[in-house]
């Protein structure tokens, strides 16, 4: 499955590119993330637990982050195994400065299921992925307002 879009956030590319890179945050902003522990450098071991619609589950496995051009560009790389499948997903990620100190995010990959995800279909499946996509971002926001009133 095919996933795309793009958001604009208000904060630079450095800003969203530290908070990116920072596993703390990562964690708190992913969607259904539980816990994310460091394995290894830009690897980390992943418990998500996610709940949209028909599509309820607890996965495990690993998020890395390959690819890095500072300020720019990453790889997000998820690998994640539950009881009703497996998902694999790959999205790149571009950063273009915006005017007054915004950035755009345009993201474009991959995600590949099995077992009773792959089963559900890619018109519910690509429901839930738009659906993630929009939280990360939405808690990305609230994050970054946070963030500016405690720097007020």
């Amino acid at each position: 499955m095919k996933v795309s879009g793009s958001h604009t956030l208000n904060t630079t590319p450095v800003s969203f590119w530290n908070m990116v890179m920072d596993p703390e945050i990562l964690e708190k902003i992913t969607p259904g993330v539980k816990e994310l522990k460091e394995k290894g450098e830009d690897t980390y071991h992943a418990i998500s637990e996610v709940k949209v619609g028909p599509v309820k589950g607890e996965f495990k496995g690993e998020l890395s982050i390959k690819d890095k051009v500072e300020n720019h560009s990453c790889v997000l790389v998820v690998d994640q195994k539950s009881k009703m499948g497996n998902v694999v997903a790959e999205i790149q990620m571009n950063l273009e400065p915006l005017p007054e100190g915004n950035t755009q995010i345009n993201y474009t990959g991959t995600a590949k299921m099995s077992g009773v995800l792959a089963r559900m279909g890619q018109r519910i499946m690509s429901g839930v992925v738009s659906t993630l996509s929009k939280q990360f971002f939405q808690a990305m926001e609230t994050h970054i307002k946070e963030q500016q009133q405690t720097e007020s």
